[in-house]
């Protein structure tokens, strides 16, 4: 993916920090559970004032995704960032659970973006050849090409299948970057399962895209 952003390179990012530093953690939180309230009542500035709280991190989600992209990768954070962000928005009916599950549904848009880009270079080049794709011990991967993005996406679509909530854990830990606890949490199952399951599907996706590679 494209090399991290230092905060210098983002304006936005050194005024969001510094605004967000001032918050108190549970006062942070219940400002962000109100607006989210407000939001899906349709409160006309509730989306204006909600992004200073969540910009942190949600582009903290965005440099974690782009951070193994190859070089050639066109997408940025900020710009990963907004256009999920206007996405979430864009929703309807959306019951908004809290932050935990804002930002999981933050990562799921990240997610589509993602493929999206991928799916619309690789059709612009009418082909190309694959590589090794190369899994790190945290399953992060080195270098991702837009065919290691749809790779991905494949597994997890044929996850989806198999399972749904073991895919969620992967899309919430994998791309998301939520914890143990929070992806128990959104999923509403213990620690423990997440934990079990989250050891289990590391094995089978590594299983998966070796396979692909041979294929």
């Amino acid at each position: 993916m494209a090399n991290e952003m230092n905060s210098a390179d983002d304006p936005h990012e050194a005024a969001d920090h510094h605004t967000n530093a001032s918050y108190d953690t549970s006062t942070d939180e219940q400002e962000i559970a109100a607006l989210l309230e407000q939001l899906a009542s349709g409160v006309d500035n509730a989306a204006d004032q909600l992004m200073p709280l969540v910009y942190d991190r949600l582009r903290g989600l965005a440099q974690k995704m782009l951070r193994n992209e190859s070089p050639s990768h066109t997408l940025q954070p900020t710009a990963l960032v907004n256009e999920a962000y206007i996405r979430m928005l864009g929703q309807s009916q959306v019951n908004w659970q809290g932050k935990t599950h804002f930002f999981a549904i933050g990562a799921r848009m990240m997610r589509r973006i993602l493929v999206d880009h991928a799916r619309r270079k690789l059709s612009q080049k009418r082909g190309g050849s694959l590589h090794r794709i190369s899994l790190e011990e945290d399953l992060c991967i080195s270098k991702r090409s837009d065919e290691d993005v749809l790779a991905i996406e494949d597994a997890l679509s044929k996850l989806s299948e198999l399972d749904p909530r073991q895919a969620q854990i992967v899309e919430l830990r994998f791309y998301g970057g939520l914890t143990v606890e929070e992806v128990a949490e959104v999923l509403k199952v213990s620690k423990r399962t997440v934990e079990s399951d989250w050891t289990m599907l590391r094995a089978w996706l590594r299983r998966e895209l070796t396979s692909e590679q041979s294929t």
